[in-house]
């Protein structure tokens, strides 16, 4: 009876990884964290599920929480741009010029954005098409079975930094400014330090 009753809990433990390893297994956008203000690059991460190919990936994005502008060249793949009426970029579609993402692959996408001021999370659109013409949408809410993929975002820190680019603090913004308040405190100290010096080699030298 006991072995029995091990047997089954087996089963059902190795059933349930099997199915957590299933549901994990989606369209998935990194960072999952990232903050008010600043320049990323996103990574969409693709897997195959299917036994026929990937062959086309579309994300949409949430313009009131990112503004994505560049996009990295994948080899095998080509990409087109979607844009509003403002000429403002809403979503890219990759398309595979060859045989696309296999049932044991996946592929990764990569491009660079502002994430906006006020934004507490991006939830990515995605939508995956299989050679069959088959669409897998990645757009329902978190514990759903095709769930969209959210980065959350957290507040500016350093009292309100701001960065470039290429993600270096700004001069002028809050952390620039405290870095030449340290320096100019270290540079006093350093003059105290050797005016001092100089006193004492002073009144060495007129004693002897």
């Amino acid at each position: 009876m006991f072995k029995k009753l091990m047997l089954n809990a087996g089963i059902m433990l190795i059933g349930s990884m099997l199915l957590a390893g299933i549901a994990s297994a989606h369209v998935t956008v990194y960072p999952k964290e990232s903050t008010q203000g600043s320049y990323e690059k996103f990574t969409v991460r693709v897997p195959s599920e299917k036994d026929i190919p990937t062959v086309k990936v579309e994300v949409k994005f949430p313009m009131d929480a990112v503004a994505v502008s560049r996009f990295e060249p994948k080899a095998g793949w080509t990409y087109e741009l979607a844009k509003d009426t403002a000429g403002k970029i809403t979503g890219v579609t990759w398309k595979a010029t060859g045989d696309g993402l296999a049932s044991t692959e996946f592929g990764e996408f990569n491009m660079q954005g502002k994430v906006a001021d006020a934004a507490t999370e991006i939830v990515w659109k995605a939508y995956q098409t299989y050679k069959d013409g088959s669409v897998v949408e990645w757009v329902g809410a978190n514990g759903s079975d095709k769930p969209a993929s959210v980065t959350t975002v957290k507040a500016k820190s350093a009292a309100g930094a701001t960065t470039d680019s290429h993600g270096q603090v700004i001069a002028g913004s809050g952390a620039a400014s405290s870095t030449s308040s340290n320096t100019s405190l270290y540079l006093s100290i350093a003059a105290v330090v050797l005016g001092a010096l100089s006193l004492i080699v002073s009144l060495t030298k007129k004693r002897k």
